[in-house]
């Protein structure tokens, strides 16, 4: 079988790796021989592996961000990269969203994620550049019912990539936004577990899709793996939609609705 060759940094921080995205694309990275630093509050499953190194702590605290660069100084050699999959979701209407949800969803969300690029842009510049995803959702451009703050937020990492991937091009560094749909992951199955039908919710769902089903994080995280890969070069200020064809058209026809199909 022919296969294709790409080459991904020596060394690469990945947020939300105790769950869902994080933690797929934490994986796939160690299988590819890449060394990760992961982020988040919780323990992960990947921790008993060598090449993977654990920061425990909130991606909304620098000092959370000052430990993982001193992991990264101590690679001297290495090229390097970041994945920015920490989120959190909360369903309600705006006037259910208190100060403090907002406040919270808006500090991981999206300080979060200026943080770790803070953190990381510099490095990458003293070493002649670096790749980026920041994920977004394909919520940042089209609105959901129930989750007006989380599709703000997702909206506001969306626009701070692309225009970080504007002010640092010239220094080697490619920026670029992945945008995942529902997938079978921590956000999607808690907004499934909120539904008064949960089971309903999941079948009408899956039913939009073009293929029939909600996507595997597995297979987002290849997305991912190929932006920071050096076969996506081309690509700087991307927003990657990795959604299983949901957002190709206005609306899929199942045939259900006696369309010709």
């Amino acid at each position: 079988m022919s296969s294709l060759e790409l080459r991904l940094p020596d060394i690469v921080v990945v947020t939300g790796t105790a769950s869902g995205l994080g933690l797929e694309v934490a994986r796939r990275l160690l299988q590819c021989n890449c060394k990760v630093v992961g982020v988040d509050m919780a323990p992960s499953a990947l921790e008993s592996d060598p090449s993977y190194r654990q920061v425990t702590g909130s991606i909304a605290d620098t000092s959370t961000w000052n430990k993982v660069g001193d992991l990264l100084d101590a690679e001297t050699s290495a090229t390097l990269g970041l994945v920015t999959c920490a989120a959190i979701l909360d369903v309600g209407t705006v006037p259910e969203a208190t100060p403090q949800l907002i406040e919270r969803t808006m500090a991981v969300n999206v300080t979060g994620t200026a943080l770790g690029m803070a953190m990381i842009v510099p490095r990458m510049e003293a070493k002649g550049g670096g790749a980026i995803v920041a994920v977004a959702s394909v919520n940042a451009t089209l609105a959901e019912q129930q989750l007006a703050i989380y599709n703000a937020s997702k909206a506001a990492v969306r626009q701070l990539a692309r225009t970080a991937a504007l002010d640092h091009a010239r220094r080697g560094i490619r920026i670029n936004v992945l945008s995942p749909g529902p997938m079978m992951a921590g956000l999607f199955k808690r907004h499934v577990e909120s539904a008064t039908d949960s089971s309903r919710f999941l079948a009408t769902r899956a039913n939009r899709q073009p293929q029939g089903r909600i996507l595997e994080a597995s297979e987002v995280a290849q997305a991912a793996l190929f932006l920071l890969s050096d076969g996506a070069s081309a690509l700087l200020g991307a927003d990657v939609i990795a959604d299983g064809g949901l957002t190709a058209g206005f609306d899929f026809r199942t045939g259900a609705e006696g369309a010709s199909v």
